[in-house]
């Protein structure tokens, strides 16, 4: 594979990448290490990619892999898989997040399991099909399903907590 195929096929994902990471990491820095390793790693092996029936997936696995082993390593002590080193920027865009549900929501999913989350953050952020996030968690579609219903339903509870819509 020629650096100008490979580019054409990573780098539509890369956003796609660097959520998924940044969601398990917490930090941005963490989170673009993460993706430069996962990219680098894809170059290595890239003549082997087109052995893979969905590159895209191939490289959400490996990013998965790679965050979560972040975060069982000795170098990882420091990190948390909730907000508790989250920086707040002067970004617009996450100003508004801060300022209305959806940071509810992300904060909420942040004290998720982590199979629930990452379901959760596959299915109803990245979009990704039920047959797709099977492949890239390696469970099946009924998993799948049960622990996305059983993540929508705590985050349902704790924005009605929050909001106290209708709930005395």
């Amino acid at each position: 594979m020629k650096q100008k195929e490979f580019l054409e096929t990573v780098l539509p994902i890369k956003d796609k990448l660097y959520r998924l990471a940044r969601r398990l990491l917490v930090s941005s820095e963490e989170a673009e290490d993460a993706v430069q390793e996962v990219f680098l790693k894809l170059w290595k092996g890239r003549d082997k990619m087109k052995e893979y029936s969905n590159p895209e997936a191939f490289a959400v696995t490996m990013t998965k892999n790679y965050c979560l082993d972040r975060l069982k390593s000795k170098q990882a002590s420091n990190l948390k898989i909730v907000h508790s080193n989250y920086q707040h920027s002067d970004n617009l865009q996450k100003k508004v997040e801060l300022n209305d549900e959806v940071a509810l929501v992300f904060k909420v999913m942040d004290t998720l399991p982590e199979k629930q989350r990452m379901v959760m953050q596959l299915r109803d952020i990245e979009q990704f099909e039920f047959h797709e996030i099977s492949e890239m968690l390696d469970i099946n579609e009924t998993a799948i399903r049960v622990n996305l219903s059983r993540a929508r339903k705590t985050v349902r509870e704790e924005l009605l907590k929050k909001y106290n819509y209708g709930i005395s």
